[in-house]
């Protein structure tokens, strides 16, 4: 059984990264809170026992905090986050993979128990969908390609867990829901632990 972890991030840049937060506390705070959540997403990854996949935005890094011998580095295809979620999932679906799980990096909630569960939902569904919030999900795992989830969707957008739902409905897909969480988009989402600290990095 080949189980396969997707990561999708940013490369870590001023002016790039978490814009909802910069608008409100400004670029080089917005970089500090993302790499804080880069860092989270890679302490409760690392030890899982399965093959992780890091999906650049831009560029791989072969030079920062994700190890080259534990994290296998390719760049997202271009396009809408729909497309570039179904091509990644399409390419390791083709390598032969029988479970794969993707995740971003905007959940300081999300932890190693939740991401193992997640496969172990899918011993008895073909998708597990973890639902955030904001009305999306930070969590997408199937057991077959279904391109058709990644199609008509407004991402970033309240509507894409509801549309996801639907789609599986329609298409009579077995799923599975996790427990919701939070995902980082805006400076009200922060916990007190990522707010005090891009506030105790301000300068006098």
């Amino acid at each position: 059984m080949k189980t396969g972890l997707i990561i999708f991030i940013r490369n870590p840049v001023a002016g790039k990264v978490k814009t909802r937060i910069a608008k409100t506390m400004g670029d080089e705070k917005a970089l500090l809170i993302y790499n804080q959540l880069l860092a989270h997403t890679r302490r409760v990854t690392l030890d899982l026992h399965c093959d992780k996949f890091l999906y650049y935005s831009d560029r791989a890094d072969q030079n920062d905090i994700w190890e080259n011998d534990r994290f296998h580095k390719k760049v997202q295809h271009p396009g809408d986050l729909g497309l570039r979620m179904s091509n990644a999932f399409n390419e390791l679906f083709k390598e032969g993979y029988n479970k794969l799980l993707i995740i971003g990096s905007d959940c300081i909630e999300l932890n190693e128990l939740i991401i193992n569960n997640a496969f172990e939902t899918l011993n008895n569904c073909q998708v597990v969908i973890g639902p955030s919030s904001d009305g999306g999900y930070y969590l997408l795992g199937m057991t077959t390609y279904f391109p058709g989830l990644f199609l008509n969707k407004e991402w970033g957008m309240a509507s894409v867990l509801k549309d996801t739902l639907q789609d599986l409905a329609n298409l009579n897909i077995s799923v599975e829901e996790l427990v919701m969480l939070n995902d980082i988009d805006e400076e009200k989402d922060l916990p007190d632990s990522l707010l005090n600290l891009s506030l105790s990095k301000q300068k006098f």
